[in-house]
């Protein structure tokens, strides 16, 4: 018995020196270590996209084309959002700041069966993920998506490419402006 407690306490103390260690070596994922796990302002970098929002075609800013609720879910680590376009259309984001690759990652699901997979980081006030669109036929094209706040709001700019990044064709272009319920 106290064969095996020796040998539980020197693992434990390895253990802890290994994490110590690796932690002093990659600074950022020491938030990982945390009671909040994601408290560090990195986390805070899309923030601004929480809300409860009606959604604007930017070519046609009179008609509301959808409703999005975006909020903060488990322990504040993953923005979680909820899209329901005026026609029935709905879809589900998650996103997530990866602090072992220091990249935001996004994945977007719809009633279609879509599947997209984006990632990135903040650049110069936008949140810019890309990733591949894989199209029903088997082929790929690259898509970009760009979120940023504009007009008490957040804009999202969506483009694809088929060139291998060398040109962008807009894909849509949104404007989110805050939820007002209807009298």
């Amino acid at each position: 018995m106290a064969r095996a407690l020796l040998l539980y306490a020197a693992s434990a103390l390895l253990l802890a020196h290994v994490t110590s260690s690796w932690c002093e070596d990659h600074p950022a994922a020491a938030n990982v270590q945390s009671a909040m796990p994601c408290a560090n302002a990195t986390y805070r970098q899309f923030d601004f996209w929480i809300g409860d929002w009606d959604v604007f075609d930017v070519q046609r800013p009179a008609v509301v084309v959808a409703h999005a609720h975006v909020e903060l879910i488990l322990n504040g680590c993953v923005l979680h959002e909820l899209y329901q376009g005026i026609e029935g259309h709905k879809g589900e984001s998650f996103t997530i700041y990866d602090v072992t690759r220091d990249t935001w990652h996004q994945s977007w699901v719809n009633d279609h069966g879509y599947l997209l997979t984006i990632e990135g980081r903040l650049r110069g006030g936008s949140m810019i993920l890309e990733g591949m669109d894989h199209l029903p036929n088997g082929k790929s094209r690259q898509v970009r998506g760009e979120w940023r706040s504009q007009d008490h709001g957040v804009r999202e700019v969506a483009a694809r490419s088929t060139d291998g990044g060398v040109t962008w064709v807009p894909w849509f272009d949104l404007l989110f402006l805050p939820h007002r319920p209807t009298a």
